[in-house]
């Protein structure tokens, strides 16, 4: 038997409070998600500002970066490269790119999501708040 590595709530707010940083560094106005291995909202954050519809697509590419095992950025590639079959994927919905996976020795242990500003930019706040866990 093995055994799995998994977000604590301490893990969850420090990702939090980086990505804020690097947000609010840049005046970014966004909404910052983290989900578990499974995909399940662990944090939302809306910062001030953000419109209200990030607070749906920022969960929507954690979740996709959590159930896939990679960026969301791979599915916008794929299906602006012409796999636009790959729409009917059932249970996903976050097909921009956002969503960041979390991933310790190898294995994928939960995801962030960010909404708000370009898709790169969403990218960069992810990125900055996993990089807190010094993974």
């Amino acid at each position: 038997m093995k055994t799995k590595s998994f977000l604590e709530l301490a893990d969850v707010k420090a990702i939090a409070a980086a990505a804020e940083a690097e947000a609010v560094k840049n005046n970014w106005a966004v909404t910052i998600a983290i989900a578990d291995d499974g995909g399940n909202l662990l944090w939302l954050q809306r910062l001030d500002g953000a419109a209200a519809l990030s607070s749906h697509i920022a969960p929507a590419k954690a979740h996709t970066a959590a159930m896939g095992r990679r960026e969301s950025k791979t599915y916008e590639d794929m299906i602006n490269g012409g796999r636009t079959s790959f729409l009917t994927a059932p249970g996903v919905q976050g097909l921009l790119e956002g969503g960041v996976p979390i991933v310790k020795d190898g294995h994928v242990i939960g995801a962030v999501g960010v909404s708000g500003v370009k898709s790169n930019e969403d990218a960069q706040i992810a990125r900055a708040g996993i990089a807190a866990l010094g993974l």
